[in-house]
């Protein structure tokens, strides 16, 4: 039996740094055709927003779609039509959605937020916008091609969103030849979420969580 859309007050959204990530996915057509001019190349890009546990997953989804999910057929997922302005921003937060990666994040984990397609990701977007108007994130393009640790990165969470901020956060890396690149960091969010959120009081409200990747490089645009 499927899972079921309920209340959630724990949240995880996951933020990728879009050129680490294309290193390892050539052949998607959003890396394809990334450039340093893109919006992505300097700043976080939406991986996803996901309630907690993560087990919870598919809610309400019918056995052949979670069938086409799972072997990858996004681009046959159903989602519910996003007024033009969302979706005009959505395409440049989330450049996975050339690859339909918008369908499978509201289908594995949209689902079980009890909200429609829209406000799912108005309430993801809103959240992206926060953390790329921040110090964190101007932290980050001020270091393309350099290193930053963990320790750095959650120090400036400290100081975008207030003390103890940053061990909500976790770095992920992939390692790519003799470099290892930041790939994603993952922040832990707890309460109500709206579209216009006070993120420091939602990180805040988290449960404290490990760094993860103790560092690595902020990836330049363009295969290494």
């Amino acid at each position: 039996m499927p899972a079921q859309a309920i209340a959630s007050d724990s949240y995880v959204l996951a933020l990728s740094w879009q050129p680490a990530f294309c290193e390892t996915a050539e052949r998607r057509p959003e890396c394809r055709e990334q450039s340093a001019s893109r919006m992505d190349a300097r700043q976080f890009s939406l991986h996803g927003l996901w309630p907690q546990p993560s087990s919870r997953s598919h809610c309400g989804v019918p056995a052949t779609t979670v069938s086409d999910d799972k072997a990858g057929r996004w681009h046959s997922l159903p989602i519910d039509r996003l007024p033009q302005e969302l979706w005009d921003r959505l395409r440049i937060a989330m450049p996975g959605t050339r690859s339909g990666l918008h369908r499978h994040e509201w289908i594995k984990h949209g689902t079980c937020m009890g909200v429609n397609a829209r406000t799912y990701y108005a309430r993801s977007l809103a959240l992206v916008d926060a953390v790329n108007r921040s110090e964190v994130a101007r932290l980050f393009a001020d270091n393309i091609g350099s290193a930053l640790t963990a320790d750095a990165i959650r120090a400036s969470f400290d100081n975008a969103f207030g003390p103890g901020a940053g061990r909500r956060v976790k770095i992920s890396c992939v390692e790519d030849g003799d470099r290892r690149l930041i790939v994603e960091i993952t922040v832990g969010l707890g309460g109500e979420l709206s579209e216009t959120p006070d993120i420091a009081a939602l990180i805040a409200a988290a449960p404290p969580t490990e760094p993860g990747c103790p560092g690595g490089i902020v990836d330049a645009a363009g295969f290494q």
